[in-house]
């Protein structure tokens, strides 16, 4: 294992040695526009919106613009993707081979996204090049010498009424595994494919002395879950204990911040975090560089994208698209800009908004990081509180108070005389009595818009702090436990309603 693990170090460091220098990211994205063009010219939707005319246009970005709408799920599904099943060369060529679930942070059921040989091929490149950036954090021989756990969701892909199998990204992924995978893939397509989260990941504490872990992937706050449960089967002081080789945590899903010190908690060593953008809709980034967790775009991987600006030049003040929204591409963004993400995929997507919100952090190469979705956007009343501003307060309230919030949810809500009041459920330890109005000040001081709002229509705040027992267990109760799951930290008033139910 030792002379495998100096090889394929030295393997990476040549591949990344020998690849040509990308084309500029203009240049690679308008050529990524004209292949997925190319590929489904001859589909219902190819022809309907004259992809062989936009082909032959002297600016084929401007003229595809001009010709294709920007679609929402719900558009995308209705119009295109829900007559798939039943059809050939709809959206794509052919026909999917499954259909990815969503996990749900958004809407009230999950999306079916259409998932191709391509979309899988594009996806297992991303992932090669993201190995292939390993070269540049300069990891010692042991890391290649060892194991990759992946926590996924389910590999036990359910099979609906027309025959496709379904399942939410990272289980159609691991189903799909080749099986030479099996020599350094953990936990295994077996324990994998348990349905049941709790079995699953016990299965998983009861395999781990026989495991050499290097490497870890999957969301933050089931992974942190089931290294506790790992140490408290095996009475561990740290999980470097059982897995001294531990170095690498590759982060998604949800931002890692809120859990980073209850991640160092529990190591013996400090580890590296990498951040990727992983959706059902695309492996769309991935850290490439040691000291960042932004983001390298996939710019030459099967995807076109689009930006519009999060501001009044592209989104109304409830963070929905306008009507006729700017629209930028990769050569037009700016630093430190927010933008709603537009992706077309080899999936069949078209000018499609994932609703995410993404701000670049640098232009060469293009990196960025995902500042929230566009309906985490808490604007009820003018307080415009994005995802990454709550989070920001949430982490200053944690150290104020000496303790870690890893999840909180908030909503606008009424109180009995009829005003809008913000209430949030904190999942965490703290005690002090005081909570709301420290985290009240905190936004203040933070968000001149909330301060306004806080003066005029929003008349309060109002905490409650749960346990993470009673957090997992309203997960249970709401069938979202466990896996990719998330839980949406904006949420309507009739949902946080049923939340305050559940958790009396």
């Amino acid at each position: 294992m030792a002379i495998l693990g100096k090889l394929v170090k030295v393997g990476i460091d040549i591949t990344a040695k020998l690849q040509s220098a990308e084309d500029n990211p203009s240049t690679a994205q308008e050529n990524q526009l004209k292949e997925l063009l190319k590929q489904a010219k001859n589909t219902a939707f190819g022809k309907y919106h004259g992809f062989e005319e936009i082909l032959k246009s002297a600016d084929v970005v401007s003229a595809y613009r001009k010709e294709v709408p920007i679609f929402n799920y719900e558009q995308m599904h209705e119009q295109w993707w829900s007559r798939q099943e039943r059809f050939e060369d709809i959206t794509w060529p052919g026909r999917p081979d499954f259909f990815a679930r969503s996990s749900g942070t958004t809407g009230k059921t999950s999306k079916r996204i259409p998932i191709t040989d391509e979309f899988m091929s594009s996806m297992r490149s991303v992932g090669t090049s993201l190995i292939n950036s390993l070269h540049e954090f300069d990891f010692p021989e042991t890391l290649f010498e060892s194991e990759v756990l992946m926590l996924s969701s389910s590999a036990n892909l359910d099979i609906n009424e027309q025959g496709f199998k379904e399942g939410e990204i990272s289980g159609i992924n691991v189903s799909n595994f080749p099986n030479w995978y099996d020599v350094f893939y953990r936990p295994g397509k077996e324990i994998a494919a348990i349905n049941d989260w709790d079995e699953r990941v016990n299965a998983i504490a009861e395999q781990a002395p026989e495991w050499n872990i290097g490497a870890i992937a999957g969301i933050p706050s089931w992974v942190l879950l089931m290294l506790q449960r790992v140490m408290e089967r095996h009475q561990l002081n740290n999980i470097h204990e059982i897995w001294p080789n531990l170095q690498v945590f590759a982060s998604g899903g949800v931002a890692y911040e809120t859990y980073r010190e209850d991640f160092e908690k529990i190591c013996k060593t400090p580890i590296t975090i990498l951040d990727t953008y992983l959706a059902s809709e695309g492996f769309i980034a991935y850290t490439c560089r040691p000291d960042t967790m932004a983001m390298k775009l996939a710019l030459s991987h099967g995807y076109f994208f689009e930006f519009i600006p999060f501001d009044s030049r592209g989104v109304s003040d409830t963070g929905d698209l306008l009507s006729d929204p700017m629209v930028l591409g990769i050569d037009e963004v700016e630093v430190g800009q927010e933008y709603v993400l537009i992706l077309s995929s080899c999936a069949g997507a078209w000018r499609y908004a994932i609703g995410d919100v993404i701000r670049f952090e640098s232009l060469s190469p293009p990196q960025i990081k995902i500042t929230g979705r566009t309906k985490f956007f808490l604007n009820v009343v003018g307080s415009q509180l994005s995802e990454e501003k709550m989070d920001k307060a949430i982490l200053e309230l944690a150290e104020a108070n000496a303790t870690t919030i890893n999840e909180y949810m908030v909503a606008a809500v009424k109180n009995a005389e009829s005003e809008y009041i913000h209430q949030w459920v904190l999942v965490s330890d703290v005690k002090s009595e005081d909570l709301a109005s420290e985290l009240d000040e905190l936004l203040k001081s933070s968000n001149k818009n909330y301060a306004v709002a806080r003066s005029k229509a929003l008349k309060g705040i109002s905490v409650k702090v749960i346990s993470k027992e009673q957090y997992t267990a309203f997960l249970a109760q709401t069938n979202k436990k466990g896996g990719q799951t998330k839980t949406p930290k904006v949420m309507k008033e009739e949902k946080m309603k049923e939340l305050l139910e559940i958790i009396g």
